[in-house]
């Protein structure tokens, strides 16, 4: 026999016990995160071999209940993951979040709209629709609903480049009745697999190729170009590379530029790009995932110059907007090109309602069931106001060139590239050490730090040297907090250095 009193108690909903359970564990859950953010230690898992014997799942018939299950998730989970907010994590492009984006997340999730019709998110449908036109005048495009949120910069990039393609396609190519071809119903012709191309640099981020294979066309359809000392796209070479592609008879469907590369913080040459792009008849993508934060700076908006150029945008709010993940947003700049993706479902966004001025977000979007993360970018622009955001914004650029200078002067650290946004690529190098072990060393000083929960520093490349790297996007962050950073650092290689070299040294994430 169904017990429904047992239903209504473990479902959220208008039931007096369920809405007691609701309370009482949101209060629980409220005191330990609270207490979590003021545990100073960055992060208190260890190391992977630890983490993994610790973590099991424990499904059972009869369950352990809201409590016990929230009481483990606490020592399971929440105790043992990376405080993002913390002065020493610095790694990745994963930020400290605002207050207002939490407490909308709440909301959100109470509420559980889904906004691919305006029936399963009425309030959320007409705030989204104005979010983006608000987005669309800050980039400079100009008053419209030509947008929608997304999962983020990957999503972003995948629709800039679909709908450059099919744009690309319908120009160059003609069905059987001499109409421009429409890939969304015939498929992509033959000779466009081999033909249509897409232009980036060589640093910008590895969407562009992933989505480019998942879209059928393969690695092969993505063309790189070479970088200037700035880690920008040079544009030199890129105005070389679509004449050779063009006397090839190759099309350029789309350049894709990026604003703020994922490791030297870059914003390539957009005006210069645009010019180039027009003369050869392609679109212009911008990957602004992280840079395009710059829209709201007091101080940094120029940066972003030619931004407002573009065809369509990608912007990520939970980098350096301090939005909770996911929250990010795709911009294009005439809605007519919305054709190439258009699908009508009846049950969804019928022609009916889009006469009767329905808002239709499904027909923008590639997901259909989507959170209404927009709320989060709302609630914190309204809280803050656009003066402090730009301030919170601004501060990791301006700590970012206070961290390059200092690091040029502190002996035993390397600046291997000079920063432009909020990104310290550096490295160590200890006086006399063989030079064919320092990408070892600086590997191992990492996770070293990161194994005892000491800090949290990025590894990547620098052409072929192995670099270190602090992405100083946090508002909070300062210039002597970086400093004890830097601090650890230099204690730690001075540490490992001498077992490196002597081959008795077992690395940390082992």
């Amino acid at each position: 026999m169904v017990d429904f009193a047992e239903h209504r108690k473990a479902l959220f909903c208008n039931d007096a016990q369920s809405i007691a359970d609701y309370q009482s564990a949101m209060d629980e859950a409220v005191k330990a995160v609270s207490a979590w953010l003021q545990n100073d230690k960055m992060y208190t898992g260890g190391s992977i071999k630890e983490l993994r014997s610790a973590i099991a799942f424990h499904p059972s018939k009869q369950g352990m209940g809201l409590h016990k299950s929230l009481e483990r998730m606490v020592e399971l989970f929440l105790n043992k993951s990376l405080k993002v907010h913390h002065p020493h994590s610095l790694a990745h492009l994963h930020c400290p979040t605002m207050v207002a984006s939490q407490i909308a997340e709440v909301l959100i999730n109470a509420t559980n709209q889904s906004m691919d019709s305006w029936d399963q998110s009425p309030a959320g449908s007409l705030m989204e629709v104005q979010l983006i036109d608000w987005l669309r005048q800050k980039i400079g495009y100009g008053s419209g609903q030509a947008g929608v949120f997304t999962s983020g910069g990957t999503q972003s990039n995948l629709m800039g480049v679909l709908l450059a393609r099919d744009a690309c396609i319908a120009k160059n190519w003609k069905d059987e009745n001499g109409n421009p071809w429409s890939v969304q119903r015939d498929g992509i012709p033959g000779d466009a697999m081999r033909n249509v191309k897409v232009i980036c640099s060589e640093n910008a981020h590895f969407s562009v190729q992933k989505n480019m294979a998942m879209m059928g066309m393969g690695f092969q359809s993505v063309v790189t170009v070479p970088v200037n000392e700035n880690a920008q796209m040079d544009v030199d070479a890129l105005e070389k590379t679509m004449a050779h592609l063009q006397s090839e008879g190759k099309i350029v469907a789309c350049v894709v530029a990026t604003a703020g590369t994922t490791d030297a913080g870059a914003i390539d040459p957009l005006k210069e790009i645009r010019e180039i792009t027009n003369k050869y008849g392609a679109w212009m993508h911008i990957d602004a995932a992280w840079g395009g934060a710059l829209i709201l700076s007091n101080d940094y908006r120029s940066m972003l110059d030619g931004i407002e150029l573009s065809d369509s945008v990608t912007l990520d709010f939970h980098k350096h907007y301090f939005q909770t993940i996911s929250c990010g947003a795709f911009l294009l700049k005439d809605e007519a090109n919305y054709r190439f993706m258009h699908y009508e479902a009846e049950y969804l966004n019928s022609a009916y309602d889009e006469e009767h001025g329905v808002p239709n977000l499904v027909s923008k979007s590639l997901q259909t069931t989507r959170r209404f993360d927009a709320l989060k970018l709302w609630m914190t622009v309204e809280a803050l106001g656009e003066e402090l955001y730009g301030s919170m914004i601004d501060h990791g650029v301006k700590l970012t060139r206070d961290v390059a200078d200092y690091i040029k002067a502190t002996d035993g650290l390397e600046l291997l590239v000079e920063p432009q946004f909020a990104s310290v690529l550096f490295r160590v190098v200890p006086a006399g050490y063989p030079a064919e072990l320092l990408d070892t060393l600086n590997q191992n000083v990492a996770d070293e730090l990161f194994a005892r929960g000491e800090a949290n520093i990025g590894v990547t490349k620098v052409g072929d040297v192995q670099s270190l790297k602090m992405t100083t996007l946090s508002p909070v962050a300062t210039l002597e907090n970086v400093k004890n950073l830097l601090g650890l650092v230099l204690a730690e290689a001075d540490r490992i250095k001498g077992p490196i070299a002597d081959g008795t040294y077992t690395p940390a994430i082992d």
